[in-house]
C-alpha cells in the first residue's frame, strides 16, 4: 500500500514569511512617516541644497570732472572664471586645472614656497607618507596633549618641512601653470566665481575654453572689468586704488568692510577717493541662483542683473589741473637744474579753490623721486601731499597776524608803528628783511605790502602782555601762544580743513614756548601748515570772514544711459561754513587792501601781478627752514617760499595757495611768485577761451 506524500510548508518557512511581513510593515510605516510627517522638511532640505543664491560684483561708478568729462572709468575684459561647490574636493579641482592649463597660460607670480610644498604633497600622497617614520607617527598619535586635529596638523607640518629642494625643483613648468590655476580656483567662497584670468586673455584662449566647456566643470567665460584712470598720472595719488579680484578685501580694512556686509573676495576701494566714496561707487551686486545636483552646478539663473555703482562728479577742472601741472613741472625742472641756487628743491604745491563754495578746482603736487629700477629721478604726482604734508609758510600768514591783532583789541585798522630792529637781551637782533638798521614809520597796510617782520613782532608783544623795551628781557603771558594759535585756527591754520578725503594732517605745532618762538610764530616760522590750510586761510579773507570747508565731491548721479554722460542728479554738495572769524567787515577789508598793495604797490613783494589783466590780491612768504635727507648726518639751513592770493579783488572767484619747500639757500629765485602768476593767468585764459567757445556754439 502506497503512502500519500504530505504537501506542507515546514514551520521554519512560516517564521521566515512572518518576519518578512513584519519588515515590510515597518518599511511601509517608515515611508508613510517620511512622506506625511517629515515630507515638508525633506522637501525644504532638497530645495535648500539644490538652489543656492550668490551675489556677484558689478562695475564701479564712473568719476567725472566738473565739466562732465570722464576721468575714471571701467574697461571691459574677457575673463575665465571657476566656481566650486561646497563638496568640490582638491583632487577634483586639480583635474580641472590640468585640463584648463592646456588651453590658457597664466602668470605664476602668485606661487609661494608653501604653495609648492602643498602641491607636491597633493600630487605625491604615497611619497609624502614616507617622509615620516612609523615610529614618529606613533609617537604623535600617542600624545595625550594633542587633539586629533592637532595631531594631523603636526604630521602635515613635518611633511612640509621635509620635502627636499630637489623635490620642489622637480615640479615642471606645466605643473606650475596647473598650480597657479589651482590657487586661483581655491580662493574665495564656494559658489562664488573666482577669476582665473582676466588680463590679456586672447581670442584663441576664449575659443578653446568655450569649445571644451563641457569638459571643464565649474569653468566659465564671462566679461569682467578693470579700473582705468583716463589721464594716467594726473591726480593719481588722490584717486587711490581698488583691490583686485584676487586680493579681495584688503587685510587692514577687512573687519570694517565685513561689518558692512561685504564678502572676502569683493573688489573695494582701498585708499583715498575710491575708499572715501566706496558706498557710492560700489555697484549693486548681480544675483545668481545656482542649481546643484550630485555636487555639481547644473544650472545658473539670473535672479537680478544688478547695476554698476553711482557716478561721482568732482569739483576738479581737469583741463585746468593739467595746465597747472605743466606749469609746476616746467618751473621745477628749470630751477632744479640750478643746483647752486636750489640744491634741495624737489617739490612744489598749488591748491586752487572757490573761496565762497569751497570747491577745489585744482590740487597739484609734484615731486622728484628716484626710480629704483632705472636709478634716475622722475617727476611724479604728489597731489596727495597738499593735505597730508606741512611746512613753514613764512610771511604768507601775516594777514592772520594782523587780523588777530584786531580781534584781540591789540591793534586797530590804520594804526602806525615803527619798523625797527628788535633787540632782546641775550639774543641777536631780529629785523625785517628790508630794514637792518633804520626806524621806518609804517601803517598796517604798508606792513603787509612790504612784509614787515617788526610790525608783526610788536603785535605779538601786545598780545603777550609786554611792552617792547630795547635790550630788555621779554616776559610774555603763559597763554599768549594759545591766543595766537586759537585765532589762527579760525582761519584754518593749524587745524584740519575738513576736506572730504582721508589722511589729512593738522601740521606740526612747536612745543617750546620761549618768547623768541612767539615772535617766530606770528611771521610763519614756527608752526607748519599744509597747502590746503593756506588755501582755506586766504579764502576766509577773500570771502569776507567765513571759513569754508573745502571739498572735492560736487555731485552724486545715477549711472547714465549713454556711455559718456552721467545720469540723473541724486545729491549736490552745498557750501559749508565751519566758522566765522571775530573781525568786523571794516577790519577784514583793511587786510584785503593790504593784500592788494602786495600785488600793486610800488614796494609790494608780489607786484609781478601788477600788469595782469585781472586784479589780484596776495601775500607772499619766505620762511627759514631746514632740510635733512635720508643720507645726511645733519640738517642744513634753507628757505621755503609761498604765496596765497585771490582774484578778482572786488569780486573773488578763485583763491590759490602756492608752496615751494626748500626753494633756495642764498639767492631767492622767486619760483613761488612765478608759479603763482602763471597759474592765475592760466585760470583767466581758460575762462575767456570757454566763454568765447560758448558764444560761437550758440
Amino acid at each position: 500500500m502506497k503512502r500519500k506524500n504530505k504537501n506542507h510548508v515546514p514551520i521554519r518557512m512560516n517564521y521566515l514569511f512572518f518576519a518578512v511581513f513584519l519588515l515590510f510593515s515597518v518599511l511601509i510605516i517608515k515611508l508613510g512617516l517620511v512622506q506625511i510627517v517629515s515630507g515638508e522638511s525633506y522637501k525644504n532640505e532638497v530645495e535648500r541644497t539644490e538652489g543656492i543664491s550668490v551675489k556677484i560684483g558689478t562695475p564701479r561708478g564712473k568719476i567725472y570732472d566738473r565739466n562732465g568729462y570722464v576721468i575714471v572709468d571701467n574697461k571691459a575684459l574677457n575673463a575665465i572664471t571657476y566656481t566650486k561647490t561646497p563638496t568640490t574636493t582638491s583632487q577634483e579641482m586639480i583635474k580641472v586645472a590640468e585640463r584648463l592649463s592646456k588651453f590658457i597660460s597664466v602668470d605664476t607670480d602668485n606661487i609661494t614656497d608653501r604653495h609648492l610644498r602643498d602641491f607636491w604633497i597633493l600630487k605625491n600622497p604615497r611619497k609624502s607618507t614616507k617622509l615620516l617614520s612609523p615610529k614618529e607617527i606613533n609617537a604623535i598619535n600617542e600624545s595625550e596633549d594633542l587633539s586629533e586635529e592637532e595631531k594631523k596638523e603636526k604630521v602635515y607640518k613635518m611633511q612640509l618641512d621635509r620635502i627636499s629642494k630637489e623635490a620642489i625643483n622637480s615640479i615642471s613648468e606645466n605643473e606650475l601653470q596647473v598650480l597657479s590655476i589651482f590657487i586661483n580656483m581655491n580662493t574665495g567662497y564656494a559658489l562664488s566665481p573666482q577669476i582665473i584670468k582676466n588680463k590679456n586673455v586672447s581670442v584663441e584662449e576664449i575659443s578653446k575654453v568655450g569649445e571644451n566647456i563641457n569638459k571643464l566643470p565649474g569653468v566659465n567665460v564671462v566679461t569682467d572689468w578693470d579700473r582705468i584712470y583716463v589721464h594716467d598720472n594726473t591726480l593719481r595719488s588722490i584717486f587711490g586704488n581698488v583691490s583686485s579680484a584676487k586680493d579681495g578685501l584688503p587685510k587692514e580694512l577687512k573687519d570694517n568692510y565685513q561689518a558692512q556686509g561685504y564678502s572676502l573676495n569683493d573688489r573695494v576701494g582701498k585708499s583715498y577717493l575710491e575708499y572715501q566714496y566706496e558706498d557710492i561707487l560700489q555697484g549693486k551686486k548681480k544675483k545668481i541662483e545656482n542649481t546643484i545636483k550630485d555636487g555639481a552646478v547644473i544650472e545658473s539663473r539670473n535672479v537680478s542683473e544688478g547695476t554698476r555703482g553711482k557716478d561721482l562728479v568732482l569739483t576738479i577742472d581737469m583741463k585746468l589741473q593739467k595746465e597747472i601741472e605743466t606749469i609746476v613741472e616746467e618751473e621745477l625742472a628749470s630751477q632744479v637744474k640750478k643746483s647752486g641756487q636750489s640744491p634741495y628743491l624737489d617739490r612744489a604745491f598749488v591748491v586752487m579753490m572757490d573761496p565762497f563754495t569751497g570747491e577745489i578746482l585744482s590740487m597739484v603736487g609734484k615731486k622728484y623721486e628716484k626710480n629704483n629700477e632705472t636709478g634716475k629721478y622722475e617727476l611724479n604726482d604728489y597731489s596727495l601731499s597738499t593735505f597730508t604734508s606741512s611746512y613753514e609758510a613764512g610771511s604768507a600768514v601775516k594777514g592772520a597776524t594782523v587780523l588777530t591783532g584786531y580781534m584781540t583789541n591789540n591793534l586797530y585798522p590804520g594804526e602806525r608803528m615803527i619798523d625797527e630792529p628788535i633787540y632782546i637781551r641775550g639774543t641777536k637782533p631780529k629785523t625785517s628783511w628790508f630794514n637792518k638798521y633804520q626806524k621806518i614809520d609804517m601803517s598796517d597796510l604798508l606792513a603787509l605790502e612790504r612784509s614787515s617782520n617788526s610790525y608783526m613782532w610788536k603785535i605779538a608783544f601786545r598780545i603777550g602782555g609786554d611792552n617792547y623795551v630795547p635790550n630788555e628781557a621779554v616776559d610774555f603771558t603763559s597763554d599768549s601762544f594759545d591766543i595766537i594759535r586759537n585765532n589762527f585756527n579760525k582761519f584754518g591754520l593749524g587745524v584740519p580743513t575738513g576736506i572730504d578725503l582721508p589722511g589729512e594732517v593738522s601740521g606740526f605745532q612747536g612745543k617750546e614756548k620761549k618768547p623768541g618762538y612767539l615772535l617766530d610764530l606770528v611771521i610763519g616760522q614756527y608752526d607748519t601748515y599744509t597747502p590746503m590750510q593756506l588755501a582755506q586761510y586766504v579764502s576766509t579773507i577773500a570771502n569776507g570772514g567765513n571759513r569754508i570747508k573745502p571739498h572735492i565731491m560736487k555731485e552724486i548721479r545715477n549711472p547714465g544711459e549713454s556711455i559718456d554722460e552721467a545720469g540723473t542728479l541724486l545729491y549736490e554738495s552745498k557750501p559749508e561754513i565751519l566758522n566765522r572769524i571775530d573781525a568786523s567787515p571794516e577790519e577784514i577789508r583793511q587786510v584785503q587792501k593790504g593784500f592788494y598793495r602786495v600785488t600793486h604797490g610800488s614796494q609790494g613783494t608780489a607786484n609781478n601781478f601788477k600788469s595782469a589783466p585781472y586784479e589780484a590780491a596776495a601775500k607772499s612768504g619766505t620762511a627759514e627752514a631746514f632740510y635733512k635727507g635720508p643720507e645726511m648726518d645733519k640738517a642744513v639751513p634753507t628757505y621755503n617760499t609761498s604765496l596765497v592770493g585771490y582774484a578778482p579783488f572786488d569780486s573773488p572767484e578763485v583763491a590759490i595757495s602756492v608752496l615751494v619747500p626748500w626753494s633756495h639757500q642764498n639767492h631767492d629765485p622767486y619760483i613761488n611768485k612765478t608759479i603763482s602768476k602763471r597759474v592765475m593767468d592760466k585760470y583767466f585764459e581758460l575762462k575767456k577761451e570757454r566763454y568765447r567757445n560758448s558764444r560761437q556754439s550758440e
